[in-house]
């Protein structure tokens, strides 16, 4: 994996113009720290939330509060209604979330709280986002190694959007591809938790919750919430959100 960004090209003048970045912010540890790691690397970036109906909706709270503490300030929230599709624990309150599955069945089967093609269409309206602000890259916190039971969080998908991207826009075939970052996809739950960390990301402002309380509180049983605990345990950090700091 290489989490180096592309580098702007020096004009004649000897400067970098700015390049802006359409990152898809969730509130979520991953992609906080995606955010974080694009504007670290001088990156302009408009950040994308999903308003899909979630049931944990608390996490654009959470986006929100990333944005103004990173200091961006193209913010779009988009509402989404994927509740209207179903199919999925996280739009369809009848269906219970997993809490306490073993370690094991984590990457063996694709769970309940997989959302119908979400990383597609999210992924596309963030490919209409960047062609309308004149952007040059989405980035976006997909991980494969400690959670791969998702299909649309592989490298190989990530391959076949930007092949899409370049052949569905008018960026791509004037010869100016949106490049598509995934820079975490490699990184293991405590790696992003160490990354966040030296990158001045406040992990308390985040979420990572399925299925938390009214208040926002994690439940700490749903697969999201141990890998959470699991990546800081490793870390060595202490985890803000699980503790009430």
């Amino acid at each position: 994996m290489n989490a180096d960004l592309p580098k702007a090209v020096p004009t004649a003048a000897g400067t970098c113009p700015p390049r802006r970045a359409v990152v898809l912010l969730s509130g979520g540890l991953d992609s906080a720290t995606v955010a974080a790691w694009a504007i670290d690397g001088g990156w302009e970036v408009t950040a994308l939330s999903i308003d899909y109906t979630q049931r944990h909706r608390c996490e654009l709270d959470a986006a929100r509060a990333v944005a103004l503490h990173l200091g961006i300030v193209d913010h779009v929230v988009l509402p989404v209604d994927l509740a209207a599709f179903g199919g999925s624990a996280l739009v369809d309150p009848t269906i219970p979330v997993p809490r306490d599955r073993p370690e094991e069945w984590l990457a063996r089967e694709i769970p309940v709280t997989y959302v119908p093609a979400r990383n597609t269409v999210f992924l596309a309206l963030a490919l209409a986002l960047a062609e309308a602000r004149g952007a040059e890259a989405i980035a976006l916190g997909v991980n494969s190694i400690d959670y791969s039971g998702y299909p649309d969080c592989r490298p190989e998908y990530l391959d076949a959007f930007r092949r899409l991207a370049i052949l569905a826009t008018k960026a791509g075939v004037e010869g100016r591809p949106i490049e598509i970052l995934a820079p975490l996809v490699e990184l293991t739950k405590a790696q992003i938790v160490t990354l966040g960390r030296d990158l001045g990301l406040d992990p308390g402002l985040t979420t990572s919750c399925y299925d938390p309380t009214p208040e926002g509180r994690p439940c700490g049983h749903c697969d999201s919430c141990r890998l959470r605990a699991a990546g800081f345990a490793a870390a060595g950090v202490v985890d803000p959100r699980a503790t009430g700091g």
